[in-house]
């Protein structure tokens, strides 16, 4: 495992985290992924124009939209989640994030989507579902700015169909429709038009996409199918429309689609039946399933199976890394951390607003276990873990430096406009040991393995790339952290407030008074030690203490050498000299008033950590 070290400036804070701050930085996270011309009030300036000719060969303007992940191709199924997703968040939890003064840019970054949306669907029948193609992508390692590769466009029609893609695309625009109900109207009413024609193709010319666009097979391929976009479509238009026409076809094609029959352990841009469960369910206890209650009583029976899974009480459980982090597969794990979370959040407020009890195999459950759960996986993403690595770049000190994405990795065009060919950006970028010159703020990438384990390095693209589908749901969460404690009732009719010209950006409030042990001295030296997490692991408690060595001199601190006894396990932050402990091999010295962090894990009470000897010059 790579060392670990944090250099810490002072004031240390030791409270929970700042979910206001790390909202912001994820939504940040899009602005990098725009595609097109990019917008006077750009804020993320190391990204230019690019895409510009997207469509034009095709007869068609497809400028715009977003790269899904750390390549330049515009995906439009992951695409369209993500557009879903981020409209969900806003749709529960958008005062949230107004009292934060994000909700404009949640809302400007869910138009960079349906903007581009619109354009993709010319006629009724007729969807653009992909720009460009991996192959010729990955061939590459380029800006978008200074991209080479063959930007053909791909469709599906009524002879090329594609359920699973319309399906999305119709749910994207269905939910955006909401977002925009009350601050653009029109806008509004053009989504859901949109996202009605969509629905109507997906059903009515039946197929999946990537039998269509079989380029995507390779990078998105539908495994699920095209029915449980079909449901997911309908739940968001009713949720949009109130028409009861979308009511009767979950009703009617619950069973035989099955939306009541399929129990999920997992929820993301391919397998949309646990969160198709959770809406019919929200519709459920709003009192609207009239005579289909029987049919979505058995929709919300395999809702609740989702959400005991996640807390370990079900009668199938989802695997957990040793830290506590749900696990599914080795790339990119974290857009099921993620996406699930988002689950279990709306899932805790639905129940709570409801009066209801979550019913598992081992007895009913509080809701407000599914909120901690999801807290807990979001504080692991943010840090706490036994790794004490932030997997959201920009946010703490410990994140990732070498992400798996063009942009991020190469050099501005800003900063040096020179042509960087398709081939040239490997040789001199991709294998460049060294931090990425353009810091991908808010980007969550793929996470650890299923031991907790992470490599830092571009080319582990399985760990270190991003995506917009893990970001997405993020919104939500956070936005709910962020709002405190209180009590939402989120089954009353859904009202996402305008935002304002200017929100100005109101005072987080107090976090919370932690007691960490108390500091030890040694002089001009202080060493404080706090039990940050633990977890279980095969019957055994593990748990991670952070100490911190602070220097309380004028002067700077040199050659300390560190005694610690009673440790069970790995240290990281120190480099070990015989039996003794030192600065990390990247630091030789601490300057006055300055601070430095190391972690290590034991299943035991805190080591005694001493000051053996020191210099100040």
């Amino acid at each position: 495992m790579a060392p670990l070290f944090l250099l810490l400036w002072l004031p240390l804070a030791f409270a929970g985290h700042d979910y206001s701050q790390a909202l912001s930085k994820s939504i940040l996270f899009f602005e990098a992924q725009r595609s097109g011309y990019l917008p006077r009030n750009q804020r993320i300036t190391w990204r230019a124009n690019s895409g510009l000719k997207d469509g034009k060969a095709s007869g068609v303007d497809l400028v715009g939209g977003y790269y899904d992940a750390g390549d330049n191709v515009k995906f439009g199924l992951p695409m369209a989640f993500t557009i879903t997703m981020m409209s969900w968040s806003i749709i529960e939890y958008g005062k949230q994030m107004a009292a934060n003064g994000e909700l404009r840019h949640a809302i400007e970054a869910v138009k960079w989507g349906t903007d581009y949306f619109i354009k993709a669907h010319p006629r009724p029948y007729l969807l653009y579902g992909e720009v460009g193609d991996g192959n010729s992508d990955h061939y590459c390692w380029q800006r978008p700015e200074d991209m080479t590769t063959d930007r053909r466009a791909y469709k599906i029609d009524p002879s090329n169909p594609g359920s699973d893609l319309a399906g999305e695309t119709a749910a994207a625009m269905a939910a955006a429709s909401i977002v925009f109900r009350r601050s653009n109207p029109a806008y509004s009413r053009e989504l859901l038009r949109h996202a009605h024609q969509l629905f109507e193709f997906a059903d009515k010319y039946r197929g999946k996409y990537d039998s269509s666009i079989t380029v995507a097979q390779k990078y998105y391929r539908s495994v699920s199918g095209y029915n449980d976009e079909l449901l997911w479509a309908a739940a968001w238009l009713y949720q949009a429309s109130n028409n009861k026409y979308y009511l009767n076809y979950l009703g009617r094609n619950g069973d035989s689609m099955g939306g009541t029959g399929w129990a999920m352990t997992e929820f993301g841009w391919d397998v949309k039946y646990a969160g198709v469960q959770t809406l019919v369910a929200k519709f459920l206890m709003q009192g609207k399933a009239g005579h289909h209650a029987p049919v979505f009583e058995r929709y919300r029976q395999k809702a609740d199976y989702f959400m005991c899974s996640l807390i370990g009480k079900g009668r199938r459980n989802i695997q957990k890394t040793p830290g506590g982090l749900i696990f599914r597969q080795r790339w990119n794990n974290m857009q099921f951390v993620t996406s699930a979370s988002f689950l279990a959040t709306v899932y805790s407020d639905y129940l709570t607003s409801s009066r209801g009890s979550l019913k598992c195999a081992s007895g009913n459950v509080a809701p407000s276990q599914l909120l901690s759960f999801a807290k807990s996986q979001v504080d692991y993403l943010l840090g706490d873990n036994p790794r004490a690595t932030s997997y959201m770049v920009g946010y703490g000190n410990n994140y990732p430096r070498q992400v798996h994405h063009r942009g991020s990795s190469i050099v501005s065009v800003k900063v040096n406009p020179k042509f960087i060919a398709c081939r040239q950006g490997y040789a001199t970028w991709y294998t460049r040991k060294a931090s990425d010159p353009n810091v991908l703020t808010g980007a969550v990438v793929g996470g650890p393995d299923a031991y907790d384990n992470f490599a830092d390095e571009r080319d582990n693209y399985e760990q270190t790339e991003p995506a917009t589908y893990n970001n997405a749901p993020l919104l939500g969460i956070l936005a709910r952290l962020a709002g405190g404690h209180g009590r939402y009732n989120q089954l009353l009719p859904v009202a996402v407030p305008a935002p304002n010209p200017v929100i100005a950006k109101l005072k987080p409030a107090p976090k919370p008074k932690l007691t960490p042990t108390p500091a030890s001295s040694s002089g001009p030296i202080t060493i404080t030690q706090k039990m940050t997490t633990s977890w279980n692991d095969k019957g055994k408690t593990y748990y991670r203490y952070s100490t911190v060595v602070t220097n309380k001199s004028y002067k700077t601190l040199k050659d300390l050498k560190l005694s610690i006894s009673k440790l069970y396990g790995p240290v990281w932050g120190l480099t070990k000299s015989g039996s003794s402990y030192g600065f990390p091999k990247w630091l030789n010295s601490l300057p006055a008033g300055k601070s430095l962090e190391f972690v290590y894990i034991h299943s035991a009470s805190r080591a005694d950590v001493s000051v053996s000897s020191y210099n100040l010059a």
